[in-house]
């Protein structure tokens, strides 16, 4: 079922959105990417005279109920966006009056999935080298069916429109779906053009294609750079695992981030792409800074050869030409990750010459996708959102996706 083909009118539909949005410290939402991302589907499901009952997760409260992630926080901005007023159930797995009570056009947004473990299925307070363990496993995913199936019995169907947590087997994205049949589950507009921006990277490659990989740990992300290189023609590794990289290599990086247990894994994703032909760009100096902060001290030095007591926190002139040139004669792109601590407005330049990069690119024709929350919150922080192809709100989710991986929350609704 499509949500074009579905008649929603006088349905009830639960839609799972991802709403876990940045908040700063008095709860404001600082990028409403992700709530502007669900409005097609959820302003599709209105129109149609449905009633929509949204739910998301916020945060890692791990199954315990924690006012900093209450989704009350964010209702008034839910609301003016839908340009409707917005209801809130406290408890979302008590609120079966709440939704039966819901008229055509009304709302119902239900309080954060994760105050409850059932949400993730994994067992809380118990080690995994516990022998008690397995038996707490296979208790909560009983009792995480069950709480699937308390969300599902508010609602007549179910669409997940949540791409950012595609990639987990949770009671919202995935389990729920076995309570409703086929021709009433679905997946909502930006799903669809999720799944659809990645075929594009994935099998529609224009070359030469060019992947910028960010980030602090090289080991978070090996899964993805090990896919992409059989993929890609230039392959940019940059952000704090340039580090790991440079001291691989025999340098000294003072006290920049630094994995120290993969400098071997650095020299074989060296060597890989040697093997096959990529064009492997790393940075040569970088924007060292003696304190960890916006208003530090910074001197340009090698990526090599930075002094002790000093950490690399952006890309330096020359890596940012390096940078530029692997990108600009592109015709695919992918970015997962900034070049540098770009909360610091000091040291956004390497993660903006990037973002310069690839505006221009897509000018003259490339396909640019952006994914991942750094890099979203990068575009947006520069105001170039409308400068490139398409904006993922999807970090782990997409990068499964491009590793190649089966998305629980996509086969789920489509019996895969």
């Amino acid at each position: 079922m499509t949500i074009d083909s579905y008649k929603f009118a006088g349905k009830k539909a639960i839609v799972r959105v991802d709403f876990n949005v940045p908040l700063d410290e008095n709860g404001k939402i600082t990028d409403d990417t992700r709530i502007r991302g669900a409005l097609p589907t959820l302003k599709k499901i209105l129109a149609d005279g449905g009633s929509l009952i949204i739910m998301s997760h916020m945060g890692k409260p791990k199954g315990k109920v924690n006012a900093k992630y209450s989704l009350s926080q964010i209702v008034d901005a839910v609301s003016e966006k839908l340009g409707t007023p917005v209801q809130f159930a406290p408890d979302c797995a008590k609120a079966a009056e709440a939704a039966a009570a819901l008229q055509p056009g009304e709302v119902l947004l239900l309080e954060n999935l994760r105050f409850y473990a059932e949400e993730e299925g994994k067992p809380v307070g118990i080690e995994k080298t516990d022998p008690a363990f397995e038996e707490a496993k296979k208790a909560m995913k009983a009792s995480q069916k069950e709480f699937a199936k308390t969300l599902a019995s508010y609602a007549d169907c179910y669409v997940n429109d949540a791409f950012g947590t595609a990639h987990r087997k949770h009671a919202s994205t995935a389990v729920i779906a076995d309570s409703f049949g086929a021709d009433d589950k679905m997946l909502g507009y930006l799903m669809e053009k999720e799944v659809l921006a990645v075929d594009n990277v994935l099998s529609n490659i224009k070359r030469p294609f060019t992947a910028i990989m960010g980030g602090s740990k090289v080991s978070t992300k090996i899964g993805i750079i090990e896919n992409l290189m059989d993929k890609v023609d230039n392959l940019i590794l940059c952000g704090g695992m340039t580090y790991t990289f440079a001291k691989a290599q025999g340098g000294t990086v003072g006290k920049s981030i630094c994995e120290d247990d993969k400098l071997d894994l650095a020299l074989a994703i060296i060597e890989k792409a040697k093997a096959k032909g990529v064009n492997l760009v790393l940075g040569v100096d970088c924007v060292a800074a003696d304190d960890f902060s916006n208003d530090a001290n910074t001197q340009i030095v090698p990526s090599n050869n930075i002094p002790e007591g000093w950490e690399g926190l952006d890309a330096g002139p020359k890596t940012r030409e390096l940078f530029s040139a692997a990108i600009k004669d592109a015709k695919t792109i992918l970015w997962n990750g900034p070049a540098g601590v770009f909360e610091f407005d000091n040291f956004t330049g390497g993660s903006k010459a990037i973002a310069d990069a690839i505006a221009e690119a897509t000018k003259n024709g490339a396909f640019s996708l952006i994914g991942g929350g750094d890099s979203v919150a990068c575009i947006n922080k520069f105001g170039m959102a409308d400068q490139v192809s398409y904006i993922s709100t999807g970090g782990g989710a997409l990068l499964e996706a491009i590793e190649g991986k089966i998305l629980p929350g996509i086969a789920a609704i489509k019996g895969e």
